[in-house]
């Protein structure tokens, strides 16, 4: 009977090792669109660094801060010349608020803050309440969704109004000036330059640097539509921002771009949120956690999206497995048992500033609380958690990965002696599945070659 069962389990072993190279091989193809991926956001990082905005934030002196990238969107008003020979000047100047009004809430829809300047004209700009790589996006997004609301004020209602939009991003010194409205002040060069676009923009057209068009134009259609002068800078290009891409545009009022931008977009953001989760991490996880550390968060995420690609997910679900994977031990900050309870509040905390909508925070934390054992997932999304957050096992490093899981548990009087945690680990890896077609194919072999290795030591009172 034991010999039967030798060779039917050597049977599945065979097959096993059969199924891992033919899912090695799809994963090399794999591997390449991975690569892709990092190379556009190195690509991006170098852009930034080309134009000196990889400057970290620092408080020079008491309330002056330092931004690295910063996006200013600079309005002209047009009008003001005329308005003194209208008869309805009253009715203009209403209008004038209203449209002043209207430019205030898309400046908050998109994270932007209105910064005091001198007369009529507006400076808005973006990257200031939360510091992130988006920003020269959102800006340019605010300024075409107003110069949109422009052209409906003048086409159905005799306005004598019109504006033209200059934007520039760099880095700049804001100081704290204790006013709850306005909290800042902005100054340095790149304010200036923000400024002068501001009035060298035509009428109904927005004017924008180059530093800020490398950075969005794979979601704008731009033309160059000249040079201009600079102070401090020389001669600088200047394009014109017509429209979103059309391979990017939709018909829809309320929204003007597809669902492709939107992944775009969240894939750049995703590199704020990964270096806001893993400074946290770094800066508050408990030093004693030798294994639930800084570099599980990062193995988990890497092996969340490396198996999200092998399984066919939509690169949109991949991203919120990438987050959540980022997110899932996050609680241990707070407590170690329970804490993925504790990693779902962070997500609740961090998430609305990146303007996530509550199904997507939703799904976030139910893929969270799958990595909660004993759990059966769901679904692929939560199967692949599950998975990735247990990958070691099946892994070549599972020895020394092992022994910091004992020394963390040690520490904290949750286990006994290195025979009874040898005991353990037998019985979990026993009753432990795969729940992935690529997990299954690339670690369950080595997963039962670890019970045997060690069941080697076992009664030594050693650990592997």
């Amino acid at each position: 009977m034991e010999e039967n069962n030798n060779i039917i389990q050597l049977e599945v072993l065979k097959e096993l090792a059969k199924r891992n190279d033919k899912l090695n091989e799809s994963l090399g193809h794999l591997l390449d669109k991975y690569e892709n991926i990092n190379s556009s956001n190195e690509q991006y990082q170098a852009l930034l660094k080309e134009f000196g905005l990889d400057v970290e934030s620092r408080k020079s002196q008491k309330d002056v801060k330092r931004y690295r990238m910063v996006s200013m969107l600079y309005i002209t008003v047009y009008g003001f010349d005329e308005i003194s020979h209208r008869e309805d000047a009253d009715v203009q100047l209403d209008r004038l608020d209203e449209i002043f009004f209207v430019i205030t809430e898309i400046a908050q829809k998109y994270g932007l803050v209105k910064i005091p300047t001198i007369g009529d004209n507006m400076l808005l700009a973006g990257g200031i309440i939360t510091e992130n790589n988006t920003n020269p996006i959102d800006v340019s997004l605010a300024a075409y969704e107003i110069m949109m609301k422009m052209r409906e004020f003048r086409e159905t209602l005799d306005c004598i109004w019109e504006i033209g939009i200059g934007i520039h991003t760099g880095p700049i010194i804001g100081r704290f000036v204790g006013k709850k409205s306005v909290p800042y002040t902005l100054s340095g060069n790149n304010v200036l330059t923000a400024s002068r676009l501001g009035f060298l923009a035509r009428r109904g057209h927005i004017a924008v640097s180059p530093m800020t068009y490398e950075l969005v134009k794979e979601f704008f259609h731009l033309e160059k539509c000249g040079k201009s002068p600079v102070k401090y800078s020389g001669v600088m290009d200047v394009y014109d921002l017509v429209d979103i891409r059309p391979e990017l545009k939709t018909d829809k009022e309320d929204k003007p771009w597809n669902e492709v931008f939107d992944l775009n977009y969240y894939r750049l953001q995703f590199m704020d949120i990964q270096e806001y989760v893993l400074d946290m991490l770094e800066q508050q996880l408990p030093k004693n956690l030798y294994y639930h550390n800084v570099k599980h968060t990062i193995d988990v995420t890497t092996e969340a999206e490396l198996m999200g690609w092998a399984e066919g997910l939509h690169e949109s679900d991949i991203l919120l497995l990438k987050i959540a994977a980022l997110f899932h031990d996050s609680g241990h900050i707070i407590q170690y048992k329970g804490h993925e309870e504790k990693s779902c509040e962070f997500v609740e905390e961090i998430l609305p500033r990146y303007n996530y909508s509550r199904e997507k925070i939703d799904t976030i934390k139910r893929i969270i609380m799958a990595t909660k054992l004993p759990h059966v997932p769901t679904d692929t999304l939560e199967a692949i958690i599950q998975d990735s957050d247990l990958d070691y096992l099946g892994r070549r490093d599972f020895i020394p990965v092992s022994n910091m899981l004992y020394k963390e548990l040690k520490e904290r009087d949750m286990i006994g002696t290195i025979d009874q945690w040898n005991e353990m680990q037998i019985k979990f890896i026993t009753n432990h599945q795969y729940y992935t077609t690529t997990a299954l194919s690339l670690r369950e072999v080595n997963k039962q070659i670890q019970i045997e290795r060690i069941k080697e030591v076992l009664g030594t009172g050693e650990l592997l």
